[in-house]
């Protein structure tokens, strides 16, 4: 399972060759649509229409989901006290790439340190 956080739907959304590219490869792999948290939303739009069009856009491609049970919740303040770091909406998007997902982001440090605590999953840097 793909996950994104903000840093990877901003990357994904800015209709570049390199976002195409790397696109192309998670289709192949498999790994397309990606699951983002609606939580994620807060830190990706701006809430004007005009600035949020085209991550509006790229956000019809995605699987965007309610994620936020309370078990997950719980899980997610665990890690973040385990890692000793990282946002709340980084620590639901690590919770729900649990078991063995792969978090695309472009704040690797906070999200790797919230996964070392994890089962199996992985951050790329997007």
């Amino acid at each position: 399972m793909l996950i994104l956080d903000s840093g990877g739907v901003s990357r994904l959304a800015e209709r570049s060759a390199r976002a195409a590219a790397i696109i192309r490869v998670f289709q192949r792999e498999g790994l397309w649509p990606p699951v983002v948290p609606s939580v994620v939303l807060v830190e990706c739009l701006s809430g004007r229409p005009d600035r949020d069009a085209p991550t509006n856009q790229f956000l019809k491609t995605c699987d965007v989901q309610v994620v936020l049970t309370e078990q997950r919740a719980r899980r997610a303040a665990e890690l973040r006290r385990l890692a000793g770091r990282g946002s709340v909406v980084d620590a639901v998007v690590v919770a729900v790439a649990e078991p063995g997902g792969t978090v695309l982001s472009g704040d690797l440090a906070d999200l790797e340190s919230l996964a070392s605590h994890t089962d199996r999953v992985t951050v790329e840097r997007a």
